[in-house]
């Protein structure tokens, strides 16, 4: 999956992604995708879709 890196300012693939539940506005929780920047290991995060 393919995410924003802040640190690098560019978009990367993110490594050991995983699928997260985030808390939303009104208590409804949100999908997400969470990894690393293979290039420089920070955390990076993809808010996913409802569907």
């Amino acid at each position: 999956m393919e995410a924003y890196c802040v640190k690098c300012k560019a978009k990367r693939e993110m490594v050991d992604a995983k699928e997260v539940d985030m808390k939303g506005k009104g208590g409804v929780k949100r999908k997400a995708m969470k990894g690393k920047c293979p290039k420089c290991g920070t955390t990076m995060f993809r808010i996913m879709g409802k569907a």
